[in-house]
């Protein structure tokens, strides 16, 4: 089995677990660190919408706590036809471990339907070179 397809699996299998009871949309997300290391979360929603956490801010956390700092690869898994990107908030949070040229793999159920750099979901973002003193 590929990395991509390992990154896959465990998306999928987290993406089970998301707590969507409003939406009834769950996502799941796993990053690979520069060091290999994978991390998978799913979305959180709450009653108070602006309260719930997407699949890639939760996998930022578990990456984020474990000591990890910088991403090289990102997967995400959806359902329904439409293309699950992430949202524009969890582009700049990507865009803050991440390179423009990371890949980002956006799937469904059957595997990957397209794939994207950072960079392009996110043009011209701002970011840590733009602040002095940045990581």
């Amino acid at each position: 089995m590929s990395t991509l397809d390992d990154m896959i699996a465990k998306a999928l299998a987290v993406r089970e677990n998301a707590y969507a009871p409003y939406s009834k949309f769950k996502v799941g997300a796993c990053l690979r660190t520069d060091t290999g290391k994978l991390y998978a979360a799913c979305n959180v929603e709450n009653a108070a919408y602006p309260q719930g956490q997407c699949a890639e801010a939760s996998a930022i956390g578990i990456m984020a706590a474990n000591g990890e700092r910088r991403i090289v690869e990102v997967v995400v898994v959806g359902d329904g036809d439409e293309l699950c990107t992430p949202c524009g908030g969890c582009r700049q949070r990507l865009n803050e471990f991440a390179a423009p040229d990371t890949p980002v793999h956006v799937c469904g159920p059957e595997g990957v339907r397209e794939t994207f750099k950072l960079g392009d979901l996110l043009p011209h973002s701002f970011g840590p070179d733009n602040l002095d003193g940045g990581p």
